[in-house]
């Protein structure tokens, strides 16, 4: 935040100081006391198990210099640590407040993302393809919540010339804060998968959802839409906006031609009207092509020549935790275990079938080691037992299902096909233990699941014990 004081902020949450000199200075907002950056205003959540208020003059004495408190009526200045008190009705109402009365003073343009799957690898293609043109800000982490939203926007500084922000959600109605919030020119929707099933209850409601990110669209405003996803081919942008459909499919504004695949990296020409551009990425997987579409579209519209969006997309190569490849020891590890759908998945099985040996003169193994999907609803123990049948048809070895949802997979291959060797595993200490005395030279190994699976820790382990 940039030349912003208590004063304002006790405007743009709607609150009262109680105490505090009006004109101190606030840089930052945190909501984690123990991750103060200086002149920061904190916001004491309250959660399920753990009411931040508590913490409060902790994070003063962190170095924040304004604390909103729904719990306080009054304060004394001899109490207050030194800090400014701000009495709100509601802690998150008045964080998304500042959130959305700080990106009013913004001029840069603003571009979201979301979708089921692959937001957070699409938000990182876009800034790449626009870094061409601009000096992009982008959502850090994954901060695309109705917290971390008003929090990422509150980064933003004056040398910022365009943003990409990712926009989650998992609750009903939860999109439409976010995007009022965030107040995109632009808006990208990846596709319309499973995630979050168990909380919206169908794919159609899942559609709905995502659709509200219209409701934060500025008028004028252009929607990217996945033209090969089944939901949102044929889906146009409301009355006020415009529809830009990117895919392999012929009626694409955007679409790629001349599919290949080069030493496993996705390599396609970038078609839009009578303009042809050569693109070659260095992330794997023919998902990966969709990613790379919208990033150049979206450069494009923004007033970057595709070419030279391109030349910055090859440069990308991803990062941890989502289809990252390691060569350790003579092993070819991918690492995809930040977080995963039924079609995330597939599409991490099939770089894995994709994938030669690490040591060319070792044959090698493909190996998958498979944790629950979280968040899948009722149908979960299907959706899993349908990643089996999919193993059963391709050329996998051994398939390590670690999870009780896991087991399910390990079923569905069972049933189809004899062909995979399949261990089962119920901990993370299991699973380690296993992959030590299992993986030999040669080997190629998958790590796929949800995040609070944590296999992103086996991953790490097992990078060190083959270093």
């Amino acid at each position: 935040m940039e030349e912003i004081t208590v004063k304002e902020i006790v405007e743009a949450s709607g609150g009262r100081l109680l105490c505090g000199r009006p004109e101190t200075p606030v840089e930052h907002i945190s909501i984690d006391s123990r991750t103060m950056k200086g002149n920061d205003l904190f916001v004491p959540l309250i959660g399920e198990k753990v009411d931040a208020h508590r913490f409060i003059m902790q994070a003063i004495n962190a170095g924040a210099v304004a604390v909103f408190t729904s719990e306080h009526d009054q304060m004394e200045e001899e109490q207050s640590g030194g800090a400014a008190w701000i009495r709100v009705e509601d802690t998150k109402k008045a964080l998304q407040s500042v959130g959305a009365w700080y990106r009013s003073r913004l001029n840069l343009p603003l571009i979201g993302v979301t979708g089921s799957v692959g937001k957070t690898t699409t938000r990182e293609m876009i800034s790449a393809a626009l870094s061409a043109g601009y000096r992009v800000y982008k959502t850090p982490g994954n901060h695309n919540s109705q917290v971390g939203v008003p929090i990422t926007l509150s980064e933003i500084s004056s040398k910022d010339e365009i943003g990409v922000i990712e926009l989650g959600m998992s609750e009903p109605g939860e999109l439409t804060v976010i995007a009022r919030i965030a107040q995109v020119d632009m808006a990208v929707i990846t596709n319309i998968g499973l995630s979050h099933i168990e909380q919206l209850g169908t794919q159609d409601n899942i559609y709905l959802e995502k659709m509200s990110i219209q409701d934060g669209l500025k008028p004028g405003g252009i929607l990217f839409l996945n033209g090969d996803d089944e939901w949102l081919k044929r889906t146009k942008a409301r009355k006020g906006f415009s529809t830009v459909h990117y895919g392999l499919s012929e009626s694409c504004s955007y679409r790629a031609a001349d599919v290949c695949t080069v030493d496993g990296y996705p390599s396609f020409t970038a078609v839009h009207g009578d303009e042809r551009v050569p693109v070659r990425l260095q992330v794997m997987g023919a998902h990966q092509i969709l990613n790379a579409l919208v990033a150049l579209a979206v450069a494009d519209k923004s007033g970057v020549p595709m070419e030279e969006a391109a030349k910055t997309l090859s440069q990308f190569t991803g990062f941890e935790g989502r289809q990252q490849i390691y060569r350790e020891g003579g092993l070819t590890i991918i690492d995809d275990s930040y977080n995963a759908s039924p079609v995330s998945m597939k599409a991490a099985i099939d770089i894995l079938v994709s994938m030669k040996p690490a040591d060319s003169c070792t044959e090698g193994r493909r190996i998958a080691v498979l944790a629950d999907m979280k968040e899948l609803g009722e149908h979960a123990p299907r959706f899993h037992y349908e990643i089996g049948e999919y193993l059963a048809e391709l050329p996998v070895d051994m398939v390590v299902a670690y999870g009780e949802l896991a087991q399910e997979i390990a079923k569905g291959i069972e049933a189809h096909t004899g062909g995979i060797s399949i261990y089962r595993v119920s901990d993370k200490e299991e699973l380690t233990a296993f992959l030590d005395r299992e993986l030999k030279t040669g080997d190629s190994v998958l790590f796929k699941g949800s995040n609070s699976m944590k296999l992103g820790e086996v991953v790490k382990h097992v990078r060190q014990y083959h270093h």
